[in-house]
């Protein structure tokens, strides 16, 4: 076939008949290349439109095609989800009765060969030969659509009266078959744990009837007591609807009597489903005797496909018999054959953790949509991504900034109920844990560093004021903000030059804060945030790793100062346990205080006198350091363990969830406990208890004049454009982590003003001799990790949905709250241990590793091929490519490992910027970054080119 482009051009495209191919479908790749938007596209509109009835006529079978106009309807109402039940007949004495056999909310259950309890959710395994007698069925059967029908006599009269109407059914078994269809249904009910011993008696002599219910009034419109009473309930979702296969054999009819309903409005059909759940369709199935075997396989083959996403949507939407048979043939062309000597039916395949979606499996089936052009996801070459479009250069001032507002206002009450929640409370409790810990440990390194003009009451006092005004006002109040090293490394160089050259450091630092503001300001005001445009895999996978590490390394070198300071005395020795001593002497007997007894001082009174203390006992402690080891180790097992508990088979869904929710918060309570009942003295959390400078000669309030020449205003110019830099990368490269896709955030992103209030609050902490603070990476994951939401009624078999994050500010404003109110709460505070605290910190950089691909990757290179994950990168990328990538991710983090506790590591945002810079320069731009972050990073995509 050949057509002519917008330049007149011929082109040549070869279609072939896909029916012939291994898959019977072309490559999306294909079809977005057949259907590419041109720059002109009023000259291509004929050319699509005609291309497109050409390959929806070779690339489609005709069930298929079918399909594509039934699903492709306008539908403002989605499918509700069917509820299906399979009931057998079976003769109970001298009586019929219809018995619940089989039920698929997802997956299939069974009602096992006991007859006491049901099976465990599987995946339905179903024989071929099953399906084409389906077929059959509903083609020569009975089909009746849309039928008004309010109660079972009168649908089973429907029914039929249609077949006698057709020929199909002779008039003198119409009272047989009405009586048959017309029986009491036992449903497979669940008893207590705690049944009595008659009941025990029951089951042993009157079979398995006690563990089931009798609807004795199938007639009845209002369900039984039996029915409300059923805890299956909150399995299946609201607004569910029921689907009611029944499948018997019968003695008086020599031909199959099969009928497919769809009721025009759901109807509750007394006893006929084991839950008060509407009934919306009814399949059955009465065939002569001696085949209720191939009649219960079909019963199973319709219950699986009513259950499916596909075909429930068919069912609903199909006109006429030719639709539901077209959902059928196209089941059939996705169904997958084990053979029969290589696998055995009876074993019940587990449910996979995560199925294929709807959309997707439209996606493979037809790509193409009424234009011709690539449907929503099958597309992907187009249009900016989501992300792109809320960060863009508007081309007014502060246009971003004034999108982002508008963007969060319709959020803001909700942005405050949303957060009473009891997951909430656990939130708060481990990020305000993990908040002050942070807080002590950088004010105690800034006191170090800026001889305690910065201390651990200004790092409170701080944390306390930028959080809860960054969290009340910030486009992404799910960001923590906290210090960071190379603002430690930064204050520390600020120092020493002021110290060295006669410069007040507050002031200068001062003038800095205000000049970094100002530039802050410059860069909301012209939409420099538009850079994260630019911010690919690699770069966030190595910044995010990066901090992880080193929480990881902090923890350790802490809970490792205890072994130094508390050492383990591996030489104690028993018998030689006299020759152990520690003695305190005096400094200079010429200046002794002559009137003491050295020797029998306690070991502070000989250090409070001048004092040496001489032996080597002197330092040790016995069973401190072993039991500092218990407690960060512990802490760190027991919250990895709890957090797993959700996932375990042990007690009920909403318990577990709820013992995952506080892990953290049980984990420092039970060692906490532990530490108070053995009574060592181990190092406990010290927080201030006086609301006062940690310097006395500074006040709150730092003035701008008077005290350095006035060429230092100016000069301090170039410094602040430093921290400017240093502050914009940490603050977006965090909220890009944090925005990430993978979240699921509804509420949107607001770059421009959480570097809006970021500068104000540079000048606000400048102006009150505070620290400055920027987003926090693992706080901020651990934050949103603490805030995750999973659909609360899964099916059987099916894991928990994850919904998205929590979004909300009232979790981040009590953190910080809790966090200026702590020197009240010292009391409290001072009973926690440290290495505790140092093991939540080793969750939180362990925990933040969890999501990060960079790692998955790593864990290859101990892997043979054949034991490797199913990663989606690794099916479309050489494995050597995708060693070969991460070795250079592992290079260049090994690089900023050494450089971070160096003065270089100030310019560590400097390179990512730079970093970023280069890419146009290797030709890799926005339209290919998508896809290239899709499958592994923009460097491996660049690697295979």
């Amino acid at each position: 076939m050949c057509v002519r482009n917008y330049n007149n051009k011929p082109v040549k495209f070869f279609l072939f008949d896909i029916r012939k191919c291994d898959h019977h479908r072309l490559p999306l790749s294909t079809l977005r290349f057949l259907t590419h938007k041109s720059p002109n596209k009023e000259n291509l509109s004929r050319v699509n439109m005609s291309l497109t009835s050409v390959m929806i006529s070779d690339v489609l079978s005709p069930a298929a095609e079918r399909l594509r106009y039934i699903l492709g309807e306008e539908d403002d109402m989605p499918t509700p989800t069917l509820f299906t039940e399979m009931d057998t007949l079976q003769q109970d004495g001298d009586e019929l009765e219809w018995k619940e056999s089989a039920r698929w909310v997802k997956f299939e259950e069974k009602v096992e060969e006991g007859g006491e309890r049901w099976s465990k959710p599987h995946v339905s395994t179903l024989s071929l030969h099953s399906l084409f007698e389906l077929r059959t069925c509903i083609q020569t059967g009975t089909v009746l659509l849309d039928l008004e029908g309010y109660s079972l006599p009168q649908i089973v009269d429907e029914i039929i009266e249609q077949q006698v109407d057709e020929g199909m059914l002779s008039p003198d078994l119409r009272e047989k078959i009405s009586f048959v269809l017309l029986r009491k249904h036992r449903h497979q009910t669940k008893k207590p744990i705690h049944r009595s011993l008659a009941d025990m008696g029951k089951a042993s002599g009157g079979g398995a009837r006690h563990a089931q219910s009798r609807s004795m009034n199938d007639i009845s419109d209002t369900p039984s007591t039996d029915q409300l009473r059923n805890k299956f309930m909150k399995k299946i979702p609201r607004d569910a609807e029921a689907s009611n296969v029944l499948v018997g054999e019968v003695d008086f009819l020599d031909k199959p009597f099969v009928a497919f309903v769809r009721l025009a409005q759901a109807t509750t059909l007394g006893g006929l489903t084991e839950v008060p759940v509407p009934t919306r369709f009814l399949f059955i199935l009465l065939g002569p005797t001696g085949k209720a075997k191939s009649y219960n396989q079909i019963g199973r083959a319709i219950a699986t496909l009513m259950v499916d996403d596909l075909f429930s949507d068919v069912a609903y939407k199909a006109r006429d018999r030719e639709d539901l048979i077209a959902g059928i043939d196209e089941f059939l062309d996705e169904v997958i054959v084990l053979p029969p000597g290589e696998w055995d039916p009876k074993i019940r395949i587990e449910p996979p953790k995560k199925v294929t979606s709807a959309d997707k499996r439209l996606d493979s089936m037809f790509s193409l949509n009424e234009l011709g052009q690539p449907n929503g996801a099958a597309g992907g070459g187009g249009g900016l991504a989501e992300d792109e479009e809320i960060v863009c250069v508007c081309g007014r001032f502060c246009g971003g900034l004034f999108l982002d507002i508008k963007r969060k206002i319709p959020w803001l009450l909700s942005d405050f109920y949303e957060g009473f929640h009891i997951q909430s409370i656990s939130a708060v409790l481990f990020i305000y844990l993990g908040c002050i810990t942070n807080a002590i440990t950088f004010g105690g390194l800034l006191g170090d560093a800026t001889d305690n003009y910065q201390g651990v009451m200004e790092s409170f006092l701080g944390t306390a004021l930028s959080g809860t005004v960054f969290c009340l006002f910030s486009g992404q109040p799910l960001i923590i903000l906290s210090s960071t090293g190379p603002i430690l490394i930064f204050e520390k160089l600020l120092f020493e030059f002021s110290k060295n050259n006669g410069i007040d450091y507050m002031e200068l630092r001062l003038w800095i804060g205000i000049h970094s503001c100002l530039q802050c300001f410059l860069l909301v005001a012209t939409d420099a945030s538009y850079i994260i445009k630019y911010m690919t895999r690699f770069t966030e996978e190595g910044f995010s790793s990066l901090i992880s590490f080193i929480f990881i390394s902090d923890a350790i070198k802490k809970m490792m100062g205890s072994f130094k300071y508390y050492p383990i005395n591996t030489d104690f020795k028993p018998d030689y346990v006299t020759a152990y001593k520690c003695e305190c002497l005096a400094p200079d007997p010429s200046e002794s205080i002559l009137s003491l007894d050295w020797s029998q001082l306690s070991k502070k009174e000989c250090v409070k006198y001048g004092g040496s203390l001489v032996g080597n006992t002197c330092k040790y402690v016995p069973d401190l350091a072993l039991m500092s080891f218990i407690l960060f180790f512990g802490t760190y097992s027991m919250t990895v363990s709890l957090k797993k508990f959700k996932f375990s088979r042990y007690f009920p869904t909403k318990l577990r969830k709820l013992i995952s929710d506080f892990s953290i918060f049980m984990a420092i309570m039970t060692f906490v406990g532990l530490d108070r009942l053995i009574g060592l003295k181990t190092p406990k959390l010290i927080v201030p208890t006086e609301f006062k400078p940690t310097r006395p000669d500074r006040g709150w309030i730092v003035l701008p004049f008077g005290k350095n020449p006035w060429w230092v205003y100016l000069a301090s110019f170039v410094p602040a454009l430093l921290v400017t830099i240093l502050i914009f990368m940490d603050q977006q490269i965090s909220a890009v982590i944090v925005n990430r896709k993978e979240n699921k955030l509804r509420k949107g992103c607001g770059y421009h003003l959480d570097l809006f209030w970021v500068g104000v609050l540079m000048a606000a902490c400048s102006f009150l001799g505070l620290p400055w603070y920027v987003a926090a990476t693992v706080i901020s994951i651990a934050h949103i990790d603490s805030l995750k939401m999973e659909s609360e009624s899964s099916a059987p078999g099916e894991q928990p949905q994850f919904l998205g994050v929590r979004e909300q500010r009232l979790t981040g404003i009590l953190v910080f709250v809790l966090t200026g109110v702590s020197i009240f709460l010292a009391p409290i505070l001072q009973f926690i241990p440290m290495p505790v605290l140092y093991g939540v910190f080793l969750y939180m950089g362990v925990a933040s590793l969890s999501g990060i691909q960079f790692w998955e990757r790593i864990k290859l290179y101990m892997m043979p091929s054949k034991y490797q994950p199913d990663f989606p990168f690794l099916r479309h990328v050489p494995l050597r490519r995708v060693h070969l990538f991460t070795l250079v991710q592992i290079i260049c983090l090994a690089v900023l490992w050494v450089l971070k506790s160096t003065v270089l590591a100030i310019l560590f945002p400097v390179m990512m910027y730079y970093q970023q810079s280069q890419w146009p320069c290797f030709g890799i731009h926005s339209s290919t970054h998508q896809h290239a972050n899709d499958l592994i990073g923009s460097k491996c995509w660049l690697l295979m080119k």
